[in-house]
């Protein structure tokens, strides 16, 4: 995203606001069965996963992994 985003004050319309279903780093540390896809990610999330998965002592593959699991489960 190279272009910059406008913000305005201007009313927003019909707002809603859900619940936080995402998983904490730490729930997203866990094993689980796997099949391998290619995958392009951005460079500042990938930095995120692999700053938490350091403080965890995990990969940060797992974790995100564990991610796209708990998303698909709520859907």
């Amino acid at each position: 995203m190279k272009e910059k985003i406008k913000c305005s004050d201007e009313p927003m319309g019909k707002v809603r606001v859900i619940r936080d279903f995402l998983p904490s780093p730490e729930e997203l540390a866990l094993k689980d069965e796997t099949v391998k896809v290619t995958l392009s990610l951005s460079k500042t999330s990938v930095d995120f996963f692999k700053k938490e998965a350091k403080k965890y002592n995990t990969q940060y593959q797992k974790m995100i992994r564990r991610l796209l699991d708990e998303y698909a489960a709520q859907q």
